[in-house]
């Protein structure tokens, strides 16, 4: 389902400050008053200090649905975003969808030295180069320097095999 013309005020229309190209795909009003908005590019977030946050769909981590509320966790820098909707319409589809397209590549690889990671590859929904993040399990520290070169041999012979 897209969005109906007209059902995104003009005023938060305005406040998305959309790139060239980037088109609206769906939107649902918050308790807040605003509007979560799903583009052809990014999820757009209302924020009390700065109007939205843009995530581009390739730095969406992961996102979830549950009783009203959408979680929304960012990839570099793992920042989370709780948004109450009132009215969520074709948002949670469309965000699954949108997310789900930028994965080029996810696997999880036992490391060396014990322990687990999560190594993703997604594609930016412009084009370009795969960028690829690690997501340690927990109780791993994701700075000790070991620990990340265990993840970058991981991480190229990925590479190696898929061609990315």
């Amino acid at each position: 389902m897209r969005l109906r013309r007209g059902s995104l005020p003009s005023a938060v229309r305005d406040a998305l400050a959309l790139q060239r190209g980037e088109r609206v795909l769906a939107a649902a009003p918050t308790r807040g008053g605003s509007h979560v908005t799903a583009t052809t590019a990014a999820l757009h977030l209302p924020t009390p200090e700065s109007g939205f946050t843009r995530i581009p769909w390739e730095r969406v981590d992961h996102a979830t649905w549950n009783d009203g509320w959408l979680h929304v966790q960012e990839t570099s820098t793992g920042t989370e975003h709780h948004v109450r909707l009132t009215d969520p319409g074709s948002v949670p589809e469309t965000v699954r969808e949108r997310v789900t397209a930028t994965i080029a590549v996810s696997h999880q690889a036992a490391l060396p030295g014990g322990g687990k990671v999560r190594i993703a590859g997604r594609r930016p929904t412009g084009g370009g180069d795969v960028r690829w993040t690690f997501v340690f399990e927990a109780g791993l520290d994701p700075a000790d320097p070991s620990l990340r070169a265990q993840a970058e041999q991981v991480l190229e012979d990925l590479r190696r095999q898929t061609g990315l």
